[in-house]
């Protein structure tokens, strides 16, 4: 089996969150969704989990963080290419997301970054790896 992702994340509207990550293009697995819960497909590994925070705090005996006041993750998600990383973003501030600061280019490495509906901050990116070869003086390690 391939290995996998499965990022779980507490949402104060699972219909409104699913919208979110639909307008960014995910694709939400029905198999796996319903009132509380949806399953929304970045990749065939892949997947982000937006749990209703009254399901979400079943999984866990811990306080949950309002993402919008606390942070608990930063979650990054590599691209193509630049353009790939600018519309991404473009699709989350036009769905209701807000951006968290100004894109930040060094040279083999570009990136954005915006919170979803509930705060949860995401950083899209694309690295130019024979350039962060050369930067950082280095071959990357798989």
């Amino acid at each position: 089996m391939t290995k996998m992702i499965f990022v779980n994340l507490p949402v104060a509207d699972v219909a409104a969150a699913t919208a979110f990550y639909q307008a960014l293009g995910f694709e939400k697995n029905a198999m796996f969704s319903n009132e509380q819960a949806s399953s929304m497909v970045w990749s065939d590994a892949i997947y982000v989990m937006l749990l209703g925070r009254d399901f979400y705090a079943t999984f866990t005996n811990k306080t949950i963080i309002d993402a919008k006041t606390h942070s608990g993750a930063l979650l990054a998600l590599s691209f193509d290419g630049r353009g790939d990383v600018d519309t991404f973003t473009e699709a989350a501030l036009a769905a209701g997301g807000r951006e968290l600061h100004d894109p930040e280019d060094h040279g083999f490495m570009y990136s954005r970054a915006f919170e979803d509906l509930d705060g949860h901050g995401w950083g899209p990116f694309h690295m130019d790896m024979v350039e962060a070869e050369k930067v950082m003086g280095q071959p990357a390690t798989a």
